[in-house]
């Protein structure tokens, strides 16, 4: 597995131990997290998340990747982006992506996942790269559609988080349609 991920603005990195105050900026979020299917993580979660995630990162092959967004700007992670779900028979990855809210509207969240969809089809050998996204999240739709992504699914009520079901998008692309 080839890393980092170099983009224009963004470096695309293994996680590391000292990004725990990065990480739990965003992580313990409830604006960031409005979406996820979680709820913002105590301390204690957030240590135990990135403690499986660079743990993880000395599996290989693995059936997840789980990659720092860092600011080259500002040398510090901002994000989380990654392939939640790898299917090495399908050949097909699920992706997704968290921002710092101090680094939304800035074309980041689109920069960070076309970058980890190019090497998805490239180095993993993907043929077919998946996100799933929250009906009401308005940012994330337009960005995974600028992404050239077509909308496949309409889940409803497939996710319960603080106490109500919540419907969700599938949004999909294959390697041929990948510009």
């Amino acid at each position: 597995m080839t890393t980092p991920i170099v983009t224009e603005r963004l470096l695309l990195r293994p996680f590391r131990l000292d990004d725990e105050a990065a990480v739990h900026a965003y992580t313990s979020d409830p604006e960031v997290t409005r979406y996820t299917s979680w709820k913002p993580h105590t301390p204690v979660e957030t240590r135990a998340r990135l403690r499986a995630w660079v743990a993880d990162q000395e599996i290989w092959p693995r059936t997840s990747i789980h990659l720092a967004i860092e600011s080259r700007a500002h040398r510090t992670a901002i994000g989380w982006t990654g392939f939640v779900s790898l299917d090495a028979n399908r050949q097909t990855g699920i992706f997704g992506y968290l921002l710092h809210r101090n680094y939304w509207g800035k074309g980041l969240a689109t920069e960070a996942a076309n970058a980890l969809i190019h090497w998805g089809f490239k180095q993993l050998n993907l043929h077919r790269v998946v996100a799933e996204c929250d009906v009401e999240n308005a940012a994330s739709i337009k960005i995974l559609e600028k992404l050239g992504m077509r909308r496949e699914a309409h889940f409803r009520k497939n996710i319960f988080k603080e106490g109500q079901w919540r419907d969700t998008y599938l949004y999909a692309l294959l390697k041929e349609e990948c510009h």
